[in-house]
C-alpha cells in the first residue's frame, strides 16, 4: 500500500492561517452588517422619547388634532425638536397636517432638510405656494406607508437623499384610547454612516496588515526554519539509506540559535555512530586477528599431545592448551564487557566530582589486595593542589575509578617486589594532570602510544589474564571526558609513566 504523503508544514501553517482569517472575515461581515442597523435602532430610540414627550404635551394640552391646532403647537413646543431636522403629523388617512419644514422658525432651532417657506403666523391664511406643499406631502412615501404598511407598531425609516442619511421613527397618537393620527420624526444621521465607513476601513487595513504579516512571517518561517529542517531530514535520510549525494549543511552551522545547535547536535551524534560503527568493524577484525594465534597454537598443540608418549611432553602440551584456551575466554570476556562500556556510556550522566576523593579511594582498595596478596609493591599518592576548589572535575565517578584502576592494574603488572607506584594529581590553568609512573621495565616501542591500541602486545608473562583492552578501555573513557592521555618512558629512572589531561570545573 503507498503511503500517503504529509503536508509540508509550511502548508499546514498557511491552511491553518486561511481557516482562521475565512472565519474572522466571516464573523467581520457580520459584524459590519449589523453595525447600521444597531446605530439606527439607538437613534430610533432616542426618537421615541421625543415621541412619548409629544403625545404627552398633546394630551396634556388638549390640542386639537387639526391643521390649525398642530401648527400652533408646534409654533409653541419647539423646544422638544431642537435636535431633530423635521416633525410631522399625519391624520388617520395619511394625510399630512403638520410640518417644522413649512413654519417660519429660527434655523437654529429646526435645521431642515428641505426648504422653508413663509407663513403669516397670526393669519390663518395659508399662500398658494404652501398649499402646493402640503399637496405634495399629502403624497409622499409616509404616507403612503401609513396607507398600506402601518401595523399600529412603532415603524424605524430610513433613507437616502441627496448623499444624506435619515433616519425617521412613525408612530400612532392616541387621545384618550382613540387613534387621531400619526406623528413622524426625522433625523439627518450622516454621522452613523461615517461611523460605519471608519468602522470598515479600519477593520479592512486591520486585514490587510495581518495578512502581510502572515506573509512575512510564512517566508521567515520557509527561508529560515523549514527549509534547514528539510535540509536535515535529506541528510539523515540519505545517511540512513546510505547514499552517495552529498549534502551540504555547512551552512546551517554558523547560526546561532536553536536550528544552527540542532544540526550541530545531529552532525556530531552522526558521526558519533559512524565511529561507533567503525570501531564496531575494526574491532572484530582485531578480534578475529587475535583469536587466531591462540587457535593455531591450541591446535597444534592439539595434534602434538595426540602423537607424543611422553608424560612431561604432554604436560608440556596440556599447558599450553589451558594457556590458549584460557587465553581466548579472556579475550572473549573483555570484548562483551567492552561492548557493555561503550553502550553504557552513552547513557550515563555527568556530574561535578572529586577526583582526588576518587583516587585515593582506589588507591587504598589496591594497596589493602597488594597486602592480601603479600605484594611488596606500594602505592603512593601525592597531591600537588592546594585549594580544594582545584579537586572538581565534570564526569562519571565510576568511569574515572575504571580509569584509575587500568593504570595501577597495568603498572603492577611490570612492577616487582619492593617497587613503588607514584600518583601525582596538579592543576594548571584549565586542567587537572594525573601521573601514573611506575618503576618497572618502561616501553620497548620507540611509540608509547601504541599501548592505548586494541590487544596491544607487549604484555607481561601472565599475558593470559590481559586481554590488552584495558588501555583501550581508558583512553575511550579519557576521550569521553573531553581529555587526552599519554604514555612515555620516565627521564633520568628506570619506569613507564602514563599522563591524564582532564578539564577541571572553574
Amino acid at each position: 500500500m503507498k503511503q500517503k504523503k504529509s503536508a509540508s508544514i509550511l502548508k499546514k501553517f498557511l491552511i491553518f492561517n486561511l481557516t482562521v482569517f475565512s472565519v474572522l472575515g466571516l464573523f467581520t461581515i457580520i459584524y459590519l452588517e449589523a453595525i447600521q442597523p444597531t446605530l439606527v435602532k439607538e437613534r430610533s430610540d432616542n426618537h421615541k422619547i421625543v415621541i412619548n414627550n409629544t403625545k404627552d404635551n398633546l394630551e396634556r394640552l388638549n390640542i386639537e388634532y387639526t391643521k390649525e391646532g398642530i401648527r400652533d403647537f408646534l409654533l409653541s413646543t419647539r423646544f422638544l425638536f431642537q435636535s431633530l431636522d423635521r416633525v410631522q403629523f399625519y391624520d388617520l388617512s395619511g394625510n399630512l397636517i403638520g410640518d417644522t419644514n413649512i413654519l417660519d422658525l429660527d434655523q437654529s432651532v429646526f435645521t431642515g432638510s428641505d426648504i422653508i417657506f413663509e407663513e403669516n403666523l397670526g393669519s390663518e391664511t395659508i399662500t398658494p405656494e404652501i398649499e402646493e406643499r402640503l399637496e405634495e406631502e399629502q403624497k409622499d412615501e409616509i404616507g403612503d406607508i401609513i396607507r398600506n404598511k402601518y401595523n399600529d407598531e412603532i415603524m424605524t425609516l430610513t433613507n437616502d437623499e441627496k448623499n444624506n442619511f435619515f433616519v425617521s421613527t412613525l408612530s400612532k397618537i392616541k387621545f384618550q384610547n382613540n387613534d387621531i393620527g400619526y406623528v413622524v420624526v426625522s433625523e439627518q444621521a450622516n454621522d452613523i454612516t461615517t461611523a460605519v465607513k471608519e468602522r470598515k476601513a479600519f477593520i479592512v487595513r486591520t486585514m490587510i496588515a495581518v495578512m502581510i504579516v502572515i506573509l512575512i512571517f510564512s517566508l521567515f518561517l520557509n527561508k529560515y526554519i523549514l527549509k534547514p529542517i528539510g535540509l536535515l531530514v535529506k541528510y539523515s535520510d540519505g545517511i540512513k539509506k546510505k547514499s552517495n549525494q552529498t549534502i551540504d549543511i555547512n551552512k546551517v552551522f554558523v547560526r546561532d540559535d536553536e536550528i544552527g545547535k540542532l544540526t550541530q547536535s545531529i552532525d556530531e551524534m552522526t558521526k558519533e555512530l559512524q565511529q561507533r560503527t567503525n570501531r564496531a568493524e575494526t574491532f572484530s577484525n582485531d578480534l578475529a586477528h587475535e583469536i587466531r594465534n591462540p587457535l593455531a597454537s591450541l591446535k597444534s598443540a592439539s595434534e602434538l599431545l595426540d602423537k607424543t608418549t611422553e608424560k612431561s611432553e604432554g604436560e608440556k602440551l596440556l599447558k599450553i592448551i589451558n594457556h590458549d584456551v584460557e587465553r581466548i575466554e579472556r579475550l572473549m570476556t573483555d570484548y562483551t564487557q567492552m561492548l557493555k562500556d561503550e553502550a553504557s556510556l552513552s547513557r550515563e550522566k555527568m556530574s561535578k566530582i572529586n577526583l582526588v576523593e576518587i583516587i585515593n579511594s582506589v588507591v587504598e582498595d589496591f594497596n589493602q589486595d597488594l597486602i592480601n596478596q603479600n605484594k611488596k609493591i606500594e602505592i603512593v599518592v601525592k597531591n600537588k593542589i592546594k585549594s580544594k576548589s582545584g579537586h572538581f572535575i565534570f564526569g562519571i565517578s565510576n568511569r574515572l575509578e575504571q580509569v584509575i584502576a587500568n593504570l595501577l592494574d597495568n603498572s603492577i603488572s611490570f612492577s616487582q617486589n619492593n617497587q613503588k607506584i607514584e600518583i601525582s594529581i596538579e592543576e594548571t590553568s584549565s586542567n587537572l594532570l594525573l601521573s601514573v609512573k611506575d618503576e618497572g621495565p618502561g616501553f620497548a616501542e620507540t611509540s608509547p602510544q601504541k599501548i592505548f591500541k586494541r590487544f596491544y602486545s607487549n604484555r607481561p608473562k601472565s599475558f593470559g589474564k590481559h586481554s590488552g583492552l584495558g588501555l583501550n578501555i581508558v583512553k575511550n573513557i579519557i576521550q569521553l571526558h573531553k581529555g587526552t592521555i599519554a604514555a612515555s618512558n620516565r627521564l633520568n629512572t628506570k619506569g613507564a609513566q602514563v599522563e591524564v589531561l582532564l578539564p577541571k570545573l572553574s
